[in-house]
């Protein structure tokens, strides 16, 4: 099978395309035919050399793919009621580009009616980080408001949908004009140009001085002492990336005064059990607004996946609006 590998650590042109012996399913576990490979930010980090791969995993980069299961295990397929033809999407802890991957039948969901292989491949990775951190974790609860930072990443485009499905309240951060009109145009009721504008002042300006009750944040650094203001009595906050770096200066103060939970976490090197349980609140909660298209795939840009370099060259500018994916 084609594969894209990572040759060194270094920039996007170290993404080569080679050749690998097609994997062999184990127990539990089936093999798909992939259409479509997403592109996420972890895979950038492992390309660079700063996100080792967790013991067992493969060392292909790619997190989430979507495409028809051609092998498998069949009594797992059978009790997860999948059959030999079914297109599904499913995420992998790696292995993701290429032509043929194998992932455990319980992080394996069916694409949704309407949605082709190529939108679906956008959705497994960013839909279990949100649900399993914003959902779960920070327990945003319908009536309750919720802060994006990044909000037309891929995360944050997920999370604009998700958490506006489930009747919260969104504000986003961005770093343009341009963005803030297209996170709007996702539903959310309010962005901020964290450029132009100081994102602690609007919050408290648009939440009347009380804050949001819960922050996603992929930033860390310096971020997380202006979040810590942000937030509202009993107020939430979820990191999820160290982009802005991983050491944090705060006013220990006001989280005694506010009440506030500082939390985070990683998904990839999760267990099996943990991520087919996010799969499952996915197909109950989240999969019938897919279906209803409450929620949409919003994909900036599809590559060839032996554009994989240039594919990479555009996460890492920052440029996009949404989800990055791979056809094969």
């Amino acid at each position: 099978m084609r594969v894209i590998e990572i040759t060194a650590y270094g920039a996007p042109d170290v993404l080569k395309l080679g050749e690998r012996a097609a994997p062999v399913p184990l127990a539990g576990e089936v093999l798909i035919r992939v259409s479509a490979s997403g592109v996420n930010r972890p895979d950038v980090l492992q390309r660079t050399g700063n996100y080792p791969v967790p013991p067992g995993a493969s060392d292909i980069p790619g997190l989430e793919v979507a495409g028809e299961i051609v092998a498998g295990d069949a009594q797992a397929m059978a009790a997860a009621g999948f059959r030999l033809g079914d297109h599904v999407c499913a995420l992998v802890a790696g292995g993701g580009y290429a032509e043929l991957c194998v992932a455990p039948v319980g992080q394996c969901l069916p694409v949704p009616p309407g949605l082709s292989d190529l939108q679906a491949a956008s959705l497994p990775e960013t839909f279990f980080t949100v649900w399993s951190n914003v959902f779960e974790r920070a327990r945003l609860q319908k009536g309750e408001t919720l802060l994006i930072q990044g909000g037309s990443s891929g995360i944050g485009v997920t999370a604009i949908q998700m958490a506006k499905g489930l009747g919260a309240t969104v504000l986003v951060t961005v770093g343009s004009d341009e963005k803030c009109a297209a996170c709007m145009a996702l539903g959310a009721d309010h962005a901020i140009n964290y450029k132009t504008s100081d994102f602690v002042e609007q919050v408290k300006k648009l939440t009347n001085g009380q804050g949001v009750n819960v922050i996603l944040d992929m930033v860390a650094g310096s971020y997380v002492a202006r979040e810590v203001e942000c937030l509202a009595e009993d107020g939430r906050l979820v990191i999820i990336g160290v982009q802005g770096g991983i050491k944090a200066e705060f006013n220990a103060g006001l989280v005694l005064r506010k009440r506030l939970t500082i939390t985070g976490s990683t998904l990839r090197p999760r267990a099996l059990e943990f991520k087919t349980a996010i799969a499952q609140a996915l197909k109950e909660n989240i999969w019938p607004l897919l279906a209803s298209g409450t929620i949409k795939p919003v994909i900036h840009s599809t590559f060839a996946a032996a554009d994989a370099p240039r594919a990479h060259a555009l996460m890492e500018s920052n440029q996009h609006v949404g989800k990055i994916v791979l056809t094969w």
